[in-house]
């Protein structure tokens, strides 16, 4: 099989899974077998085809590492009453004219703090939604503001899964990628905050409905100490605490806090930690259940298999002809709008974040170092693109899933600005951070 036909049937069974809803991990398996077959017909020998997979995968072991303990961390942070204690003192602060800009910069803090696009979408943007349509205010608006708030985290967060691949399939330290994030996170997150402030005096809501709130009090005992987890995860990294260190610390914080302040046994706490919370209460089960290390098995089975393709696609150099074309547009536009051009059209094939990153360092990893630049530098351009776009492509998972946990639609896109001014601002003052 040449590499045209492996593409060709891997593109065909990424679309044939997204339509019936399956699991990515399936289109991944054959077009692995697709690849395999388009590396032997090269040359190469099926032993040493499963080498160059095996050096792939092997890549990933440290941010397999990460995103089991990210699976801890969401599991105790739902048990222990920490994202319950966010969300009704976030909701206990707003007032009629400040609606919106507090569903951003709530999204935001929590995401920071999870590192999760999803499990802020399924918690925090479930509630806010559930007010904006009680309140009458304009779900597109406030949609899209949650959406901008969620990616925050998600992009540049130190516990984000993103954040993590990022750095593996660029090799570069997820702690100073963090920090870079950070600094081209400034302009963007100023320019939205303005936006949603005067969105949000223009659409005010009505009443909020006081029945959520009842429900997150009657389930949780919501201590200040409950901050404290929150606190390590934005303070450790800061102090230059190794990520993982920073992580463990944060899953014993948690673990504790369960114990002494919900009064969940350790047999329990230990099961939300591998299996996921379940809620009590089944109504807010619908929001607050899920986490654990076993979320993240089907991610990780998804990441391995992915990178596994980088060792094929490196070692064969069967993409050297589109790696030609990508640094052709490289003199033509730069470096990073030809990131940007690649990495949208990784995610329109592909439909999926992860792939599409994996995909697009394979593609330009080459120009990079041909053109002198560093591993930093290919780092955060690639979550300047291919991580944000995924959130604005309506049928990637990325974006879709989002829609779907909070019963929204793609009419929130044009809202999500954060999504638009992480690449848009970063053309202009990437020459001041990369000369």
């Amino acid at each position: 099989m040449n590499i045209t036909a492996a593409f060709i049937i891997f593109i065909g069974s990424m679309l044939t899974c997204l339509v019936m809803g399956k699991t990515m991990l399936f289109a991944l398996i054959i077009g692995f077998f697709c690849f395999f077959s388009a590396a032997c017909k090269l040359g190469n020998t099926p032993r040493e085809v499963g080498r160059m997979a095996f050096e792939g995968a092997k890549e990933t072991v440290v941010v397999l590492e990460i995103l089991l303990l990210i699976g801890m961390i969401t599991g105790m942070w739902r048990a222990s009453g920490i994202i319950t204690f966010f969300v009704y003192y976030g909701i206990k602060i707003i007032t009629p004219h400040l609606f919106i800009l507090v569903a951003f910069l709530l999204s935001a803090l929590l995401s920071y703090a999870l590192g999760t696009s999803f499990g802020v979408a399924g918690t925090l943007g479930v509630i806010f939604i559930t007010l904006a349509k009680s309140g009458d205010v304009n779900l597109a608006i406030a949609g899209g503001a949650i959406l901008s708030g969620i990616y925050f985290g998600d992009r540049g967060s130190p516990v984000s899964s993103s954040a993590a691949l990022t750095a593996a399939i660029t090799h570069t330290d997820l702690a100073k990628n963090v920090r870079e994030m950070m600094r081209s996170a400034i302009l963007p997150m100023a320019i939205c905050t303005a936006a949603y402030g005067v969105l949000s005096y223009m659409n005010p809501i009505r009443h909020v409905d006081n029945a959520v709130m009842s429900l997150l009090s009657s389930q949780f005992t919501l201590s200040w100490w409950l901050l404290l987890p929150a606190a390590l995860v934005i303070v450790l990294p800061l102090c230059r605490v190794n990520i993982k260190l920073v992580m463990v610390i944060t899953i014993i914080a948690s673990f504790v806090l369960a114990i002494v302040i919900q009064h969940i046994d350790f047999v329990t706490c230990l099961r939300y930690m591998v299996f996921g919370y379940v809620c009590p209460d089944a109504e807010l089960g619908k929001i607050l259940n899920g986490g654990g290390m076993t979320s993240m098995v089907l991610v990780c089975a998804i990441l391995a298999l992915s990178c596994s393709y980088s060792g094929i696609f490196r070692t064969t150099r069967m993409l050297n002809r589109v790696q030609h074309i990508v640094i052709r547009l490289m003199h033509q536009i730069g470096r990073f709008p030809a990131t940007l051009v690649t990495s949208t059209a990784m995610v329109i094939l592909f439909c999926n974040q992860t792939i599409a990153a994996v995909m697009t360092v394979n593609m330009v990893e080459r120009a990079y170092t041909l053109c002198g630049r560093s591993r930093t530098e290919l780092a955060i351009d690639i979550e300047n693109s291919a991580i944000v776009v995924a959130g604005i492509i309506p049928w990637s998972l990325a974006a879709a899933v989002c829609y779907q946990v909070m019963n929204v639609g793609a009419y929130i896109i044009p809202f999500a600005f954060y999504l638009f001014l992480i690449p848009l601002c970063w053309i202009f003052t990437k020459k001041f951070r990369f000369k």
